[in-house]
């Protein structure tokens, strides 16, 4: 990856740029049968409409804290890249009702109403689909998202040294993540052509960087597993035969 490279979408950007074919994240829920892989230009394309999305239909920019309740899952690895391109600070698991907006999963959808601002609800179904009903009192990702641009350029400039995301109540600057990713993926020995899987959630750094960032930082891609506890041992291991799984965390 390009070391000049200084947040999340930067290492995104070099990731397109040089080989938007392969694949960045593969998710696996292993409560549903559910899985879903992602090319580096299919993620990107995500990522755009999501930070279109974010700008301009929610009103959101540089600075705003967005509380992110959603679990280890392939649209929450969007929603942090998309907020990485805006410049909005990702609060993971954050108090809704300090936050300018909210993100929600469907089983937290009570406490994300406490948030005064913008607020969007995730159904996390198959696919990407949307809500049967759309959960009164937010708008419907799947159901906003479609229509959003395929580019995406921010209004203002992301500052690499601005905040970016809250993890386990530490706060990091985009420049710190970047770096702390790259620090991660030198000590895992991760490099190009490597596959992490993760079964770790999203609520730490730990889980943040194993199953997205240090793939990210290191032209790899990851395997990301929900519900993991749920597949058994000789499952687990063909599944990292057949996914070409070259780390596991």
């Amino acid at each position: 990856m390009n070391s000049t490279d200084r947040t999340p979408a930067d290492l995104l950007r070099s990731a397109l740029a040089a080989d938007p074919g392969r694949p960045l994240v593969t998710f696996y829920d292993d409560a549903t049968g559910e899985r879903v892989e992602l090319s580096v230009a299919t993620f990107a394309n995500w990522v755009a409409k999501t930070a279109n999305l974010l700008q301009g239909d929610l009103g959101a920019g540089p600075g705003d804290r967005l509380a992110l309740m959603l679990p280890a899952h392939w649209q929450s690895a969007v929603w942090l890249l998309a907020c990485a391109s805006v410049g909005v600070v990702a609060e993971v698991d954050g108090d809704p009702g300090d936050a300018d907006l909210v993100v929600s999963g469907p089983d937290t959808l009570d406490r994300a109403l406490a948030c005064g601002g913008e607020r969007v609800a995730l159904a996390l179904r198959p696919l990407g689909g949307r809500f049967p009903q759309p959960p009164a009192g937010f708008a419907d990702y799947a159901v906003e998202v479609p229509g959003q641009g395929d580019r995406f350029a921010p209004f203002v400039p992301v500052d690499p040294e601005g905040p970016g995301l809250v993890v386990g109540g530490e706060e990091l600057s985009y420049a710190e993540l970047t770096d702390r990713a790259r620090d991660d993926a030198a000590r895992l020995g991760l490099g190009e052509g490597s596959r992490v899987l993760s079964g770790l959630g999203y609520d730490t750094w730990d889980g943040l960087s194993a199953g997205l960032y240090a793939a990210l930082a290191s032209g790899g891609s990851v395997v990301l597993c929900r519900n993991l506890d749920l597949l058994s041992k000789d499952a687990l291991a063909q599944r990292i035969e057949s996914e070409r799984v070259t780390h596991t965390l």
